[in-house]
């Protein structure tokens, strides 16, 4: 979240970041609810700490008076200290209410867009920034992934609704071993790039949903476990950071660059068509995720090297992709900045988003209380990235569509080791 101090003495900036977001009248709104909270905040606060001055003072007193043998001053002195107690009490309560109160207004307030980010509110204020990779012409008679997956029995959309619901696919056969072979590829790319991997829980406790600004911005979305009070994670970025919650680094760990995969739940929006069959939405979906925790004056060098990272690893498994700055409307709630990864797909003829990588900067730092300390000793709230490296449907549908032929589908060169087989006839 947002930091009070920094909306203290950037409030115009603020609002017209939040603006940037769309969020109109709304952004002014929650800026004055937040600084006028805060200033009753102190107020109280002042009132409490003059209270329990007054009451130490008289402490004091009462106990010269008794060594002075003046035991019915100290009489009086005590009832009036015994008031201070009460009225110090009920500040306290006061003071817990109106902090708590303050921070769940901190928590709907978003991240203010980088100055770099464009205004917009959907999918086409998106700036294209880079294309990569030429489109291939597929053979007359080309299939959506779907229709691939039915022809040679790699997924079965069918059964997975039979056991589960719709979005929650079987892999089988050659097309399980082709997912876990993404994985095993994504993993071992980003161990060789310096990220330290991780095996995470798949369950995490509300405190962690807070931590990563999930809860509650995207409460809607997340499957939840009333008995426990669990949510099953959205992505793996949630537990990874959590890992770093309450923490305190020394400078010389930084950055720290780690990495993890896991399954994804996620309870979209019911909508229908050709943009989400298939592997196009799902409510459950396997994921590598890759995290930084930087200095501040280090996080955008971060970024781009992430940024070149991904765009590495789409290269060795030769699909077409392009990148996109996404606008003010279209970022997370967590994010300054977000690039948008998204292959094409030649079969159904259209993008798909494949990874995003974004600077949180301070913002989830400040909520995770993650900070490191500096040779003088000096404590600083990190800056925390995060990205897909890369989500697996999208990917799998991507090298269905476009390595498919008339005998087939190849399998990228990168892939063959991992799968075992070149080709799925």
């Amino acid at each position: 979240m947002l930091q009070l101090q920094f909306i203290r003495a950037n409030k115009d900036r603020v609002i017209r970041g939040l603006e940037k977001r769309n969020l109109g009248a709304e952004a002014a709104g929650l800026i004055n609810e937040a600084l006028r909270l805060d200033e009753e905040r102190r107020g109280v606060q002042a009132t409490l700490d003059n209270t329990l001055a007054a009451s130490n003072k008289l402490s004091k007193e009462i106990g010269n008076l008794f060594k002075n043998g003046e035991r019915e001053k100290a009489g009086e002195l005590k009832e009036k200290t015994a008031e201070l107690k009460a009225e110090s009490k009920e500040l306290g309560e006061k003071l817990n209410e109106k902090a708590a109160a303050l921070t769940e207004v901190l928590y709907k307030i978003p991240n203010i867009p980088h100055d770099s980010v464009p205004p917009g509110n959907s999918d086409e204020d998106n700036v294209e920034i880079f294309r990569h990779g030429e489109i291939p012409q597929l053979e007359e008679g080309a299939l959506p992934h779907w229709e691939l997956a039915k022809k040679y029995d790699l997924i079965d959309f069918d059964l997975g609704s039979k056991i589960t619901g719709a979005g929650f696919p079987v892999y089988k056969g050659r097309g399980a071993r082709l997912q876990r072979a993404l994985i095993s590829y994504f993993l071992d790319r980003n161990r060789e790039a310096g990220y330290f991997e991780y095996f995470l829980p798949y369950f995490v406790n509300e405190a962690s949903g807070y931590g990563t600004g999930q809860l509650p911005d995207k409460e809607g979305q997340m499957y939840h476990i009333e008995k426990d009070d669990l949510y099953v994670i959205p992505t793996g970025e949630v537990p990874m950071m959590n890992c770093f919650r309450d923490t305190i680094l020394q400078e010389e760990e930084l950055p720290v660059k780690a990495t993890t995969h896991t399954p994804c739940f996620r309870r979209e929006a019911g909508s229908y068509g050709a943009h989400v069959r298939g592997l196009n939405r799902l409510h459950q979906f396997e994921k590598v995720e890759v995290i930084q925790v930087t200095k501040p004056e280090n996080s955008y060098k971060a970024l781009d090297e992430m940024v070149a990272h991904v765009k590495g690893i789409l290269k060795e498994l030769k699909l077409p992709y392009r990148i996109l700055q996404l606008c003010g409307g279209d970022l997370g709630f967590t994010s300054a900045l977000t690039y948008d990864f998204e292959v094409f797909s030649t079969a159904q003829d259209r993008w798909l988003e494949i990874s995003s990588v974004s600077n949180c900067e301070d913002y989830q730092s400040n909520r995770l209380k993650l900070r490191y300390k500096n040779k003088e000793g000096k404590m600083t709230l990190c800056h925390a990235l995060n990205g897909s490296s890369l989500a697996i449907p999208r990917v799998l549908a991507g090298i269905l569509e476009n390595y498919q032929d008339s005998d087939g589908i190849k399998i990228p060169e990168v892939l063959i080791p991992y799968t075992g087989f070149d080709r799925i006839s």
